[in-house]
């Protein structure tokens, strides 16, 4: 919500009292959804990409009746890490206290790390050929890249080395040069990753998702358009929720389009198409 009142103070302050569109990728994406959820007299279309918007938190219904058991969530964490291939969660990763160090001082330096993370979740990795999962079980999270459900022992910037584009593939990524990346490179050495990093320390807790709970059940009904790489394994990362969110919460979703030649950043990878799905669904 704290995101939601940031954007909406933009809008403000740059003279508006409604915009056509909220559009938002990735953590983007949930920040777009609940501007649009919150105030859609605001945000009158919403456009998000490449991480679908299952709907607010729901709160236990019937918790009290005798007819409702309720059973303690299975720790799925334990059983990633009991499998044949010990795995882990990489938000949960993410959320260590380690995980800032690991990527700002790995050992092949903050350059060649985002090279590599960058390349391993885009079309340009033949092997991200994404599909829908059966569930939120062990077994079938560890079908997804390790990018995602990463080998227990490793830390990111290790997982990601192994998948280093090779000199020839560098020079021919026209989606992000190395001169762009340079730009990135160089100001991730200056601040470390930490800050981004907190917010998926305050997802994975659950200590701030009780305020979200009082939206339990409202839909957004603003119209609706969801965007990802084919290649983007952040379609299905949470089963259901890319079928959730066509089916309930967003109640008047125009389109749901998988980008052919794009993975996970699909604004960069296809920006031509990007545009003019966006441009068209605005101007309708």
């Amino acid at each position: 919500l704290n995101l939601v009142r940031d954007s909406l103070g933009l809008v403000f302050a740059l003279g508006h009292r409604s915009v056509a569109a909220v559009v938002g990728h990735d953590f983007g994406a949930s920040v777009a959804a609940w501007c649009a959820l919150v105030r859609p007299d605001v945000f009158r279309k919403m456009a998000i990409m490449s991480a679908p918007f299952a709907g607010p938190p729901e709160v236990s219904f019937n918790a009290d009746g005798a007819s409702e058991t309720l059973r303690p969530v299975e720790d799925i964490h334990q059983e990633m890490a009991r499998l044949r291939r010990p795995r882990k969660h990489y938000q949960w990763y993410y959320s260590t206290r380690s995980a800032n160090d690991d990527m700002w001082h790995c050992p092949q330096g903050v350059h060649a790390f985002l090279r590599a993370y960058f390349h391993h979740k885009s079309a340009d990795w033949e092997a991200n050929q994404p599909f829908r999962l059966a569930g939120w079980m062990a077994e079938e999270l560890a079908k997804m890249p390790t990018y995602y459900i990463m080998d227990l022992e490793k830390d990111m910037a290790a997982t990601v080395a192994a998948e280093m584009p090779t000199p020839e593939q560098i020079a021919s990524c026209q989606w992000l040069t190395e001169d762009e990346l340079r730009i990135y490179s160089r100001e991730y050495t200056r601040t470390g990753f930490q800050g981004g990093l907190q917010w998926y320390r305050c997802r994975t807790t659950g200590r701030f998702s009780g305020e979200l709970e009082v939206f339990s059940g409202r839909t957004i009904d603003v119209p609706s358009m969801f965007i990802a790489g084919r290649s983007d394994w952040g379609t299905y990362q949470m089963p259901g929720n890319f079928e959730r969110m066509q089916e309930h919460a967003c109640t008047q979703m125009v389109g749901c389009h998988l980008i052919e030649g794009a993975g996970h950043w699909v604004q960069q990878e296809q920006p031509e198409a990007v545009n003019e799905l966006l441009l068209r669904f605005i101007q309708a």
